[in-house]
């Protein structure tokens, strides 16, 4: 397995990963075949996001297939620069396999590299395998999100987890 940053060639191979994990899990926000994604909207993001100073893709690779991704998505505002927003993804078939250990390793040393200090995500308070991974990476719960989600007929809470560098 292999981390690294995003490549503009990656763009249809990240949209594949993206829908797939969206497919296999109830614990992403968008439902399997709700979000609308192209390899062209995609590869506009890279561009977009590679010209911000405080936002990145990682992408973990095995065998020269995606299996896992961390989007940071950066402040725009002066006021926030300095903090990240976070979203992650790992196929199914690598779960607990340390995908999502190395990818938020490979993150933090680039957040560190870009002074970047606070780094936040929201996951579903039922998502006991990334709220057990978040916590081995520093992240502490901040918050409850009530009734943030409705997934499968149900409301879900979420956490609001943060990690200051």
């Amino acid at each position: 397995m292999h981390i690294r940053q995003i490549d503009l060639d990656d763009a249809e191979k990240l949209v594949n990963l993206i829908l797939q994990v969206e497919s296999e899990s109830d614990f992403m926000l968008f439902e399997a075949g709700e979000r609308k994604l192209t390899p062209e909207q995609q590869r506009n993001r890279i561009v977009a996001m590679e010209e911000e100073e405080n936002s990145t893709i990682f992408v973990a690779e095995a065998e020269g297939d995606l299996i896992g991704y961390l989007i940071a998505i950066g402040g725009g505002a002066r006021r926030n620069r300095h903090s990240v927003y976070l979203v992650a993804g790992i196929l199914k078939s690598y779960w607990g396999k340390g995908v999502g250990t190395r990818l938020f390793l490979a993150l933090e040393k680039w957040a560190r590299e870009h002074h970047i200090h606070r780094l936040e995500l929201t996951v579903m308070t039922n998502n006991r395998a990334a709220i057990a991974l978040y916590s081995k990476m520093g992240f502490e719960k901040e918050g409850i999100k009530r009734d943030s989600l409705l997934v499968n007929g149900e409301y879900v809470d979420e956490y609001y987890m943060a990690k200051l560098l």
